[in-house]
């Protein structure tokens, strides 16, 4: 998109949030089963012309049954993490031969989906003052679900 000479006037910024912008719009327009009508509207309120209503409602009806079909194959539950493993990592050089010495975590989730069983694990690094904030908000979910399930 932002190697096309139509749009080179445009500030990439501005086409990528109008390509998320559309993209979302398209995807929960398939998650929803929206018909035609209900898209036309959520159009009109977002205030675009009726040309491009159309042009945006008959590209959507061509590939409605592709984005289903793509939509379906993704999953409906999210992941479950049944195991959590971590380990330090000591980074004591960069790739410039820098001394960095910086220590990090290297945290291991490993994931299933209640659709389709086994995922690949998720994994990430991190340091220990977001690692500590990582606990904290889910310290935080644990609470907030402990109240919510004496209520």
């Amino acid at each position: 998109i932002l190697d096309d000479p139509d749009l080179k006037d445009i500030d990439p910024t501005v086409l990528k949030h109008c390509h998320a912008a559309a993209a979302t719009c398209i995807l929960e327009a398939g998650k929803q089963k929206a018909d035609l009508s209900a898209i036309s509207t959520c159009l009109e309120d977002c205030k675009l012309d009726k040309e491009r209503i159309e042009q945006f409602c008959t590209e959507y009806q061509k590939n409605k049954d592709a984005l289903e079909i793509l939509l379906g194959s993704i999953g409906r539950s999210p992941l479950h993490i049944t195991d959590v493993s971590w380990r330090l990592e000591y980074q004591i050089k960069s790739n410039q031969l820098h001394k960095t010495y910086q220590p990090s975590y290297l945290v291991t989730l490993n994931v299933e989906n209640s659709d389709s069983g086994s995922h690949p694990d998720v994994s990430f690094s991190c340091t220990m003052e977001q690692l500590q904030d990582l606990v904290g908000k889910l310290k935080d979910a644990a609470k907030s679900l402990e109240r919510a399930t004496q209520m």
